[in-house]
């Protein structure tokens, strides 16, 4: 019997995964305004801003938490 009662919405969501469907639902230029780094404005790729992520815990909380409040509208 499988267990599904695992109620956090980024269980077993990478992180890539998280930043692509963010980019396919608002852009590089809006994901730019809403969270503000340089990684999305300024010659914005999926390689350099999962870099830059993993390395700066403040700004993955911030797109983890938009992720989360955009899934919760659908």
């Amino acid at each position: 019997m499988i267990n599904n009662s695992n109620k956090d919405p980024l269980h077993s969501v990478t992180l890539k995964t998280i930043l692509e469907r963010l980019v396919n639902k608002y852009g590089w230029q809006e994901l730019g305004k809403m969270i503000k780094i340089n990684c999305f404005t300024d010659n914005p790729s999926i390689i350099s801003s999962l870099k830059f992520l993993r390395k700066q815990e403040w700004a993955r909380k911030k797109v983890e938490a938009l992720y989360i409040e955009a899934i919760e509208k659908l």
